[in-house]
């Protein structure tokens, strides 16, 4: 009875302990996790159009036949207002697609080819940024600032141009039935120091359904993966390079110089077997920014500030109603 009446305490004591241990464990691990989540949190811009940085080897996306000789910073009228050529810096001025890319279709480059003789010829085509119509993925990285909201179950990223808003639910699953939407269904989940975004059900019955400034068309099966992360300059120096070589930058180098912490770079995977040959890549490299994202709203307005003139909308010579 004595030696069971010495045990008793220290079982009882043994039982206490060991849920404890486990709690604790159970803490440290959650906490561990925590620590591994990168974060993205602020504000980050990527000031140059078009937008994209071609991939330093395999397929990229189609870029501008034609070309400005210089690096220039905007001007008073929004542009750079360079002649076009065939060297230099996309023309944002003179938009016309490489229509003979390796990843189109045949179809897709008579589309782009299309839309690059209309540039051509001086008139500025309709795209949802110049005609205020929601922009879709991947054509939303033409806003140049997102910010980044994270919580433990979505991401939020809300972009610079007309209050458009990504919503992208962690460890989530994409729906059986999958109701086609502006900006798809976007799921993600974290691979280490890398937030990964699948996305797939943009929306193809709209007007001005395209994937960039080029009208490269897209179908149904559009599918595009986005892997975001962190980076020292180092690691990112060399797209930078190639933004540099290959889209203006509008406010000129300010934003890539006197950076302080990370870079946020995104790699960009875009597929759809009813357009392209291949998939293809390219990179988006941001950087830190103290500024909040301003207020834009998108006016419908038929005039041309860039242009100095009234769009060339269709008109008929008398009422139809």
């Amino acid at each position: 009875m004595g030696m069971a009446r010495k045990g008793f305490p220290v079982l009882l004591l043994a039982a206490m302990v060991i849920p404890a241990a486990a709690q604790t464990d159970s803490h440290r691990t959650a906490s561990h996790k925590a620590r591994l989540i990168p974060d993205f949190a602020g504000v980050w811009t990527h000031p140059a159009f078009p937008w994209f940085e071609p991939p330093a080897s395999g397929p990229g996306p189609v870029t501008n036949l034609s070309r400005w000789a210089i690096q220039r910073p905007s001007g008073a009228a929004g542009s750079a207002a360079e002649p076009a050529g065939t060297v230099g810096i996309s023309d944002y001025d003179q938009l016309v697609g490489d229509y003979k890319n390796p990843i189109l279709q045949p179809w897709a480059a008579a589309v782009v080819k299309q839309f690059g003789e209309v540039s051509l010829a001086g008139i500025t085509y309709g795209n949802p940024s110049n005609q205020c119509w929601p922009f879709g993925v991947p054509f939303i990285f033409k806003n140049f600032m997102v910010q980044m909201l994270q919580q433990p179950d979505r991401i939020t990223m809300l972009y610079s141009g007309d209050h458009e808003v990504r919503r992208v639910r962690l460890n989530g699953h994409h729906p059986a039935k999958l109701t086609p939407s502006w900006y798809g269904d976007s799921i993600g989940h974290y691979e280490g120091d890398t937030l990964v975004i699948d996305t797939v059900g943009v929306r193809t019955n709209r007007p001005y359904a395209m994937i960039d400034l080029f009208g490269t068309p897209y179908t149904n099966n559009l599918h595009v993966i986005e892997r975001y992360r962190l980076r020292d300059y180092d690691e990112v120096k060399d797209a930078i390079e190639r933004n540099r070589k290959e889209n203006w930058l509008f406010n000129g180098d300010g934003a890539w110089k006197n950076v302080r912490g990370k870079f946020l770079q995104v790699e960009v995977t875009v597929e759809d077997r009813g357009v392209f040959t291949t998939p293809w890549t390219a990179t988006m490299t941001y950087a830190s920014s103290d500024d909040p994202i301003p207020e834009g709203v998108c006016a419908e307005n038929p005039y041309e500030y860039y242009n100095n003139r009234l769009t060339d909308l269709p008109k008929a010579d008398k009422a139809d109603f």
